[in-house]
């Protein structure tokens, strides 16, 4: 955003640290917040007979309560702190009452909301359509795309819900990855070893949602 656009923006920021399991908001509630982060990664869920499946992330590319950019109170996503960070965050009404002056700023928060649209709706096919190891270096990439990070602390539990599926599927992907020297996976911490690698063992999804961070300035 432009330097004017900010000093309108800046007095209404709060920062605030995210750890990590932190809610910023569940779904069908009455978004209160938008959140700008510096750091860590969001998990956008959807949750149906009380389990999770994630939909999308977000990271420091991005942002959180965008609906609230285009007039909209509410979302059918919840969104949760899943590696703690830091960041930035605005409530509500007076995030509607600056940004209808700021055209610029409301222009690319609306673009960056269809994005995340079509991030939502990749993920869900992605989930539905390729096996497990491929949506783990997916989910793998887009995570150190967006923490900017060689190491990422996660349990197989943990990656298990954000692939919708169960942990020993989990244990035999990251295997297969850690066979192919792409990963390293230990006591809870999963290092990448090997983009490229990691890259060849990606569906088409990865690489369709880098496209469109790209034509977004994003990438």
């Amino acid at each position: 955003m432009s330097d004017p656009e900010f000093r309108r923006i800046r007095p209404h920021l709060e920062f605030l640290d995210l750890p990590s399991h932190f809610r910023l908001h569940d779904a069908q509630t009455r978004l209160r917040f938008v959140y700008f982060l510096n750091s860590g990664l969001v998990s956008l869920v959807v949750v149906s007979d009380s389990r999770a499946v994630e939909a999308g992330v977000v990271g420091f590319e991005g942002a959180v309560g965008t609906p609230l950019a285009v007039g909209l109170r509410t979302t059918s996503l919840g969104a949760i702190i899943r590696i703690a960070g830091s960041g930035f965050r605005i409530p509500a009404l007076a995030f509607q009452a600056v940004v209808c002056g700021l055209p610029g700023f409301q222009h690319t928060l609306g673009r960056y909301a269809v994005l995340q649209a079509m991030q939502v709706a990749q993920t869900a096919a992605c989930n539905r359509l390729h096996d497990v190891e491929q949506r783990l270096a997916r989910w793998l990439l887009m995570a150190q795309d967006r923490v900017d990070a060689g190491v990422l602390e996660m349990t197989h539990d943990f990656l298990a819900v954000m692939l919708g599926t169960d942990r020993p599927s989990v244990s035999i992907a990251a295997a297969a990855l850690q066979r192919r020297n792409a990963i390293r996976y230990s006591r809870g911490s999963l290092q990448i070893l090997n983009r490229k690698r990691l890259e060849s063992a990606a569906c088409e999804c990865y690489r369709r949602i880098q496209q469109w961070n790209g034509d977004l300035g994003l990438k």
